[in-house]
């Protein structure tokens, strides 16, 4: 009887790590209407608008976000320290490669489609409607634009 006490005990404690670990997952809920969005970080052109589902862009770690660009909205060539992956959600983006904008180095992506930009990639990016991307990534993440010219935490 002790002998089959302990094996249940052993057993208890064996498994207790496993359920604190379950007990650690949570679930995220991003319902539209519940998003707190608010204007772009510095390092973008001004008049776009983000909310972070999830993580911190600017942190280690994964992060998710997305950004609603009005119609007209321009990103000038940039890199960025990380993978960029985009998923549009809504209305439609143009991408380019490379460090000039170039039409005939663009493509418009339309809802569910997808744009992924390696760590160090020169790209771009226009919005010929209000659009609504979403952003994935591993953190930390950042914008560096090809012509310092352009980026507007330079501009006074």
């Amino acid at each position: 009887m002790t002998r089959i006490a302990f094996l249940a005990g052993a057993a208890a404690l064996l498994l207790t790590p496993l359920s604190a670990i379950a007990a650690d997952d949570h679930a995220i809920v991003a319902a539209p209407d519940t998003l707190k969005w608010t204007p772009g970080p510095p390092g973008y052109p001004k008049g776009a608008e983000f909310t972070v589902i999830t993580g911190n862009p600017g942190q280690e770690g994964p992060f998710v976000l997305r950004l609603k660009a009005p119609a007209g909205y321009k990103v000038p060539p940039h890199t960025h320290p990380a993978d960029e992956n985009a998923t549009v959600l809504s209305g439609s983006v143009t991408f380019g490669m490379g460090d000039k904008v170039d039409a005939a180095k663009e493509t418009a992506v339309k809802p569910g489609g997808y744009f992924k930009a390696s760590k160090g990639m020169a790209h771009y990016a226009s919005f010929t409607e209000a659009t609504i991307i979403q952003v994935h990534g591993v953190g930390p993440t950042g914008i560096t634009y090809i012509n310092p010219a352009d980026d507007p935490r330079k501009s006074n």
